[in-house]
């Protein structure tokens, strides 16, 4: 039934040449002027004006075509963004020429949120519109934040930097309080912390990263950076961070984390060390792959914890924007 797979991600700018432009494309109707957005562009240039996560995602469709050929699976993989190139539209109406009919998607979120599920289903819905007629009709796979591939990728990044009595602190992306209501964003993040540092054998907590627009907008807290001097009141002195909400050390990871809660951390005097994202493990791919066979072959439908596989399709009700919310993420 099934003939290709499009990796789906938010995008980023290939040079120096593309960071205002894609800069524009995420503030799209927000009227953010363009000094503003140069603020945002000078992350850029301790990245030689080059997002981290184009070469990530071309990483990721290498493991995956290599997990599929190990296995028999032959779909081609295409990739597609929301904010840049390779643009959805124009990856949909390539798969269209080539023949696809009924394409299975794979987003690079694992959790539940507007931003991180619905949004890539009206971008899906919206490529579709803009191709016509002719278009493959579109699944996005589960959400699969407590698949046992991704939950063994994270407890192994973990491993890899980890020291016994080290604190751990998971961080996520912050939202908006009004957009964290209308889904399961916390509590999945908490389910799932909470498998990891079991395993791990460590006490934890839940910080976040990365929020954008007006100060008088609640979002989720507490700031990582917050939260480490928080810690550092309390005696804790050595802390391993596992960014646990994103699936590639992208810009986000790699400037808020290595960079800014880097420097708050040697200021304080905590010693931190930051695990990788689960990126192209080998656990990760291979719960990939499986996501795949489970619509390919009705294959198991593998979950760890209490709460159940993500239902799939999603609810029509769930993870709805906020009323008001015009969508708007942050550079990766």
């Amino acid at each position: 039934m099934y003939d290709a797979l499009c990796l789906l991600s938010f995008g980023g700018p290939n040079g120096p040449d593309d960071v205002m432009p894609f800069l524009r494309n995420v503030t799209a109707g927000r009227n953010v002027p363009d000094e503003r957005l140069a603020v945002v562009a000078k992350q850029y240039e301790q990245f030689g004006g080059r997002s981290p996560i184009n070469d990530q995602n071309h990483a990721l469709i290498d493991a995956l075509r290599s997990e599929f050929d190990s296995v028999g699976i032959d779909l081609p993989i295409y990739f597609g963004n929301r904010n840049w190139e390779p643009y959805l539209p124009d990856t949909v109406a390539q798969m269209s020429d080539d023949g696809v009919r009924n394409a299975l998607v794979l987003a690079t979120s694992a959790f539940s949120s507007y931003s991180g599920c619905r949004q890539y289903r009206e971008d899906l819905a919206k490529a579709s519109e803009a191709v016509g007629p002719d278009a493959p009709a579109l699944y996005k796979l589960r959400l699969y934040y407590n698949h046992p591939g991704f939950v063994d990728a994270v407890v192994a990044r973990i491993e890899e930097v980890h020291r016994p009595g080290a604190r751990l602190v998971f961080t996520a992306h912050s939202i908006p309080l009004s957009m964290a209501q209308w889904c399961d964003y916390q509590t999945q993040l908490d389910e799932v912390a909470g498998l990891v540092a079991d395993r791990v054998g460590a006490e934890w907590d839940i910080a976040f990263q990365s929020r954008s627009g007006p100060l008088q907008v609640p979002w989720l807290e507490p700031d990582v950076n917050d939260h480490l001097r928080a810690l550092v009141e309390q005696g804790v002195s050595e802390v391993t961070v596992m960014p646990l909400g994103f699936m590639s050390d992208h810009m986000e990871v790699q400037f808020d984390l290595d960079i800014q809660a880097a420097e708050t951390a040697a200021r304080i005097g905590i010693d931190m060390r930051r695990a990788s994202t689960v990126g192209t493990h080998a656990a990760f791919v291979t719960g990939l792959r499986q996501l795949v066979e489970e619509k390919l072959s009705d294959g198991p439908v593998l979950c760890v914890g209490t709460a159940g596989p993500c239902p799939d399709p999603c609810p029509e009700g769930h993870c709805l924007a906020p009323p008001g919310f015009v969508p708007v993420g942050r550079p990766s």
